[in-house]
This record gives structure tokens, sequence and C-alpha cells, in this order.
């Protein structure tokens, strides 16, 4: 019998578009829920109701992608029982792999487009980031802002973005990225509400 315990990261980032088309499988999706605790293809089709040997060829398509790993195998009536585990607690598809318009400026504050991919840029970044200190059993130190705001005419947003530029650009003059301890981006955006969601309560 062998047997595996080191423990996966609660968080892995797939920036490979096979690895995200195996992920993305309905059923896929289901097994790799099923098996943030460890599971075989026997315990696995009796929890979803479904024939053993399709959950087997499901878990072997997975394991070759390595979006999970085996944890134990053990001799059972005859066979081995191969048992597995996600590699992570949960998965998240590089929004990279979903493609961009490269046509868009990124110096306008103002373009939906840009605001996207700097918010992939934050999945992808700090998705890493965060797997990496996991893995040094260390804290990602970082903070996040929230706040619902209202304007009337569109000149109001324009006006509060240019005071809030000024307000940043000052605050972040005294704490400068001169090589001096940890650099850190900070991001600030805004897109419409959505209807129904509860506003934050700033922090």
């Amino acid at each position: 019998m062998a047997e595996m315990t080191d423990q996966a990261p609660r968080t892995s980032l797939i920036d490979d578009a096979e690895r995200a088309r195996l992920a993305l499988s309905p059923l896929r999706r289901r097994l790799l829920e099923a098996l943030r605790t460890p599971g075989s293809a026997a315990s696995l089709a009796m929890e979803l109701g479904l024939p053993r040997q399709r959950i087997g060829y499901h878990l072997r398509a997975l394991e070759a992608a390595g979006l999970i790993r085996l944890v134990e195998a053990r001799q059972r009536r005859g066979f081995v029982e191969r048992r597995f585990v996600a590699e992570a607690a949960s998965f998240v598809i590089d929004p990279a792999l979903l493609g961009h318009d490269p046509s868009v400026d990124a110096q306008d504050r103002f373009a939906a487009e840009h605001l996207v991919r700097v918010a992939a840029d934050v999945v992808r970044e700090v998705t890493r980031m965060r797997a990496a200190a996991e893995a040094a059993d260390q804290r990602l130190l970082t903070f996040t802002i929230e706040a619902d705001v209202g304007f009337e005419r569109p000149q109001d947003l324009e006006d509060f973005a240019r005071a809030l530029t000024d307000t940043v650009a000052d605050l972040a003059s005294r704490y400068r990225a001169d090589g001096a301890g940890r650099r850190y981006r900070l991001v600030i955006g805004a897109h419409p509400a959505v209807a129904g969601r509860a506003a934050p309560t700033p922090q």
C-alpha cells in the first residue's frame, strides 16, 4: 500500500488552454469539487450515481492533466483501489485564456476593456503569489477596499476619478517604491453596481 499525504494549496491557477478545457467539463468540475477530500472511482461513482468505468476514464484524464493526484493505492479483493485528491481546493482559470482586444489603449482609464484586463492581471498574479506563499507556509499580505458611490451625471464620474487620482498620487508619493521594502501594486477600479447586491461597508 502506498500513501502520500502532502497538503495541496487552497488555490491553483490554470494557465494552459488544454488543462482549462479539461477542468471546465461539467462532470469534471463535479469530480474536482468532490475530490476536495480523497476518493476513488468506486466511491465517486456511488456518490454521483454514474458508472465506475466512466468515472475512471475522467479520473485518468484529470490525473494526466495534473489536476488531481494519487494519495493512496491499496489492494482490495483482487484489484488495486486508487484514491485521488484534487491538486487544490479551488482552481482559477487564467483570464488571458479567454483572449483580449489588443487595440485597447492602456492609458484609457475609462475603457471597460482596460478594467477587465487589469482585473485579469490581478487574478493571475495574486493566485500565483498565494500558491507560492502557501507552499512556503507563509501568509500573503493584501488588502481590499470596497465602497458604493453614486453619480448623477457622467461629468460627476470624471470629476470623482480626477479627484481620486490626485489623492492617490499624493498618498503614494509618501510610500515611493524606491527599492526599500516590498513593492505593492495598487489597483482602483469602478463599475456599475449589480442590482440587488448589498453595498459593501468600507473597512
